[in-house]
């Protein structure tokens, strides 16, 4: 079997009218491309697991992946025993120098796993002249993750000599700052798309000696709708380069993407598109009238007793919201999305990672790539858009080995979607109850006044003769 980008979906067939008849079979034919995907993913899972059960990753030591003494060092200081599935085939596969492609669930050390290698090259090719020369570049989709991808490269770079300089070129900071920052040159930059292509049009930066070019979460990338960036910015690197892609899951349009600018890529599946270890995660679906919410989040927190928590709300609004409420309550909470300053987000996150707030309420903004260790719990006070985003909320926690749990606020309104994410990802979660919270809101019957099933929506002459009684009425 080829690589998974490489198999046609019959959803890509040209648009057409279709009888009903052939709707039906195409639908159908639809859900058999899905299973058909869904078992050779499996498969491709329990061959990794295979692996692994005869000692391939578990048992391989740092060392034995290529890397110089001193990288070697600095993961053993930070407490990295044995490398992750995905580090295992990553790191020799990058240091051989080809292009990769590598999908991994939530948590597996991803981050790691391609900047191990990439330190290695620049340490063995970084001049020691006072202007350095940009061979390397990360691009990430959030600033925040950008930030915590130059934390890693300073903590495994710390014992490396020569050090390689690491700049990082992201939105919404200021830009004079940045460009002061950029003085001297750097051997690796961490960016995001837009703010990489301003110093790229203003001609203060150039990416033509890039030798190296990685994009983490290609998936959140494409799904924040940045293509169009990432396009400009592949026009500008140059033809000869190691290209190395890294996504949780693989839609369609990160399927495309490998196709089109990967050449002859290593294919590395460890658990692509999976749920984390969920052996280490408690996941649970409580079921709560939606005004209800705030004082059971507040209830909950008391009673669990977790020291922080993660909760995911969906707008801006009800994040500022949800922390007056818990304030309210003497629970220390910030907010966290991205109408903020990068000096408000930034503290926002420090103060959590540091203790000293117990609760961040956040926008899925911090659903990638962000890692906190410790992280008692996740509670979606509103439920994900995209099942896979479910994905990447949960990965929160359970990290590292640590155990956590997951919660999910479960309400009349949004029982039909998170069937749908339950089915996605292959769960059937119990649905509780907490005393004192029981449900008693009802669903409400939906009027499609746009349309719907032929015969039950009303037709035109019944809309005229609704017009023309409300008219007798109001006379």
């Amino acid at each position: 079997m080829g690589p998974f980008w490489s198999r046609r979906r019959r959803c890509d067939r040209p648009g057409r009218t279709e009888s009903r008849t052939e709707a039906k079979a195409a639908e159908k034919a639809e859900a058999d491309d899905d299973e058909e995907e869904a078992e050779e993913g499996s498969e491709r899972r329990e061959e990794g697991n295979e692996r692994r059960e005869e000692g391939y990753s578990e048992q391989v030591p740092f060392s034995d992946l290529g890397l110089t003494p001193p990288l070697c060092q600095s993961v053993a200081d930070l407490g990295y025993l044995n490398p992750t599935p995905v580090q295992v085939q990553l790191v020799p596969a990058m240091l051989a120098g080809g292009d990769v492609w590598a999908s991994a669930r939530t948590g597996s050390g991803k981050t790691a796993a391609y900047l191990l290698p990439l330190l290695q090259q620049l340490m063995l090719s970084t001049s020691t002249g006072r202007t350095r020369t940009l061979r390397a570049l990360v691009l990430v989709p959030t600033r925040e993750l950008a930030a915590q991808v130059a934390d890693d490269v300073e903590r495994f770079g710390r014992l490396l000599s020569p050090c390689p300089v690491c700049r990082v070129v992201v939105g919404g900071g200021s830009l004079d700052v940045q460009r002061l920052a950029m003085r001297g040159g750097a051997d690796l930059i961490v960016a995001t798309p837009g703010r990489l292509l301003d110093f790229v049009d203003r001609g203060e930066l150039s990416l033509a000696e890039v030798q190296t070019f990685v994009l983490d979460e290609a998936d959140r990338m494409l799904s924040l709708g940045f293509a169009d960036e990432l396009a400009r910015v592949l026009e500008r690197l140059p033809a000869r380069r190691q290209n190395v892609m890294l996504s949780a899951t693989f839609p369609l349009k990160v399927q495309t993407l490998a196709a089109r600018w990967l050449v002859n890529p290593l294919s590395i599946d460890v658990d692509g598109g999976a749920m984390p270890d969920t052996t280490a995660i408690v996941q649970r679906a409580i079921e709560v009238d939606d005004g209800k919410r705030t004082r059971l989040l507040r209830s909950l927190i008391r009673a669990e007793g977790w020291d922080r928590v993660l909760v995911f709300v969906a707008t801006r609004q009800g994040t500022d919201e949800v922390v007056r409420e818990l304030e309210k309550g003497d629970i220390s909470a910030r907010a966290l999305h991205g109408e903020q300053g990068p000096t408000t987000r930034a503290g926002a996150l420090e103060a959590f990672i540091a203790g000293d707030i117990q609760v961040l309420v956040a926008t899925d903004l911090a659903a990638r790539g962000i890692d906190i260790v410790g992280l008692a719990a996740v509670v979606n006070y509103d439920l994900p858009r995209s099942t896979a985003d479910y994905l990447h909320r949960v990965g929160r926690t359970g990290r590292a080995g640590d155990s956590g749990v997951a919660v999910s606020f479960v309400t009349v309104d949004n029982a039909a979607h998170f069937r749908v994410i339950e089915k996605h990802h292959r769960l059937a979660l119990p649905r509780e109850h907490i005393a004192g919270f029981e449900p008693t809101d009802v669903a409400r019957p939906v009027l499609d006044v746009h349309g719907g099933k032929k015969g039950l929506r009303p037709s035109k002459k019944d809309k005229l003769r609704a017009t023309a009684a409300a008219g007798k009425v109001k006379r």
